[in-house]
């Protein structure tokens, strides 16, 4: 398995993830026979995998002390575009935990970049309001709800609006919920509030290629949920659990952010569907339709009036 995938598939096999299946069934038809072999059983369970820093290709982008912050302000600049005193903050492609950079970086966008984008404008005087671009079917778990507290953080201090040019799935929607309001386009989509985790296990390839494994354990539960064994039963039902737990987190600050609009039960009896723009406005889960730029001019003219 050559480096990058090694660093695709540590990322995306036995960790939680807030991701729109249709986006993780296409992933895996693309890249899954040259990552995880012929054998792929998709569950919807959450799980832990052992962390090392920067180990297995996670970036070490240092989170702690805000270093991108640090760097942009002694460069005496911004990390996004401002217009007409308006901060326009990108929420595109696969969401990451950490990643040195802000903005979308080859089809990802990471949270710590978010993070600091979000602490920066709230301390800006030039910025009286912003628009997030959210165009994205979610991505990992880890540093999502930290991101989305900023962004309830930002939403009490400056007005707020995301602004869907296309889809706002699972964390992509976790995110965009925390904007005072949602404007989505016509043929957008919005929704998928819940948690996937994806299993590969090769136990049945290996045997038809007439290799056996020997997985020596110091400790019973060493290497559970690896993908040389079958999941065993015990694992899976405390992984679903944790899944569920999850999920009621997240319909807790949908809630949160859309409050008066969507209560948890409602955001949790979505049972994870995704929906079209009409029907995701009448589920609370976004407030009008409209085209994009149109709904940015109209922003910029509401703040900069008050």
């Amino acid at each position: 398995m050559s480096f990058r995938y090694a660093q695709i598939a540590q990322r995306v096999f036995n960790t939680p993830l807030m991701y729109d299946p249709r986006k993780a069934e296409a992933f895996l038809q693309g890249l899954g026979s040259r990552i995880a072999g012929d054998t792929i059983v998709i569950t919807n369970p959450e799980g832990a995998i052992d962390h090392v820093g920067g180990g297995n290709g996670r970036p070490l982008a240092g989170k702690v002390g805000g270093r991108i912050e640090r760097v942009y302000n002694r460069a005496n600049a911004l990390p996004f575009d401002v217009v007409e005193n308006i901060a326009i903050i990108p929420i595109e492609g696969s969401l990451v935990h950490k990643g040195g950079w802000v903005g979308s970086s080859s089809g990802e966008t990471s949270y710590q970049g978010l993070q600091a984008q979000i602490s920066m404008a709230r301390r800006s005087n030039m910025v009286r309001g912003v628009a997030f671009e959210v165009d994205s079917y979610g991505g990992m778990v880890n540093g999502g709800f930290e991101t989305a507290a900023a962004m309830a953080q930002l939403s009490k201090e400056k007005p707020t609006i995301s602004i869907l040019t296309d889809h706002a799935y699972s964390a992509g929607y976790l995110l965009a919920s925390q904007a005072r309001q949602i404007i989505m386009p016509r043929y957008g989509g919005a929704g998928s509030i819940g948690v996937i985790m994806i299993h590969a296990d090769y136990s049945q390839a290996l045997e038809d290629e007439g290799i056996r494994l020997t997985i020596i354990r110091a400790g019973k539960q060493k290497a559970d949920g690896n993908p040389y064994e079958p999941l065993n039963a015990s694992l899976a039902e405390k992984w679903q659990a944790e899944a569920e737990g999850m999920r009621q987190d997240f319909a807790q600050v949908v809630a949160s952010g859309r409050r008066g609009r969507i209560t948890k039960a409602k955001a949790l009896a979505t049972e994870a569907g995704v929906f079209d723009a009409s029907d995701a406005v009448k589920l609370g889960l976004a407030d009008a339709v409209g085209d994009p730029l149109e709904a940015f001019d109209a922003f910029v003219k509401e703040v900069n009036r008050g």
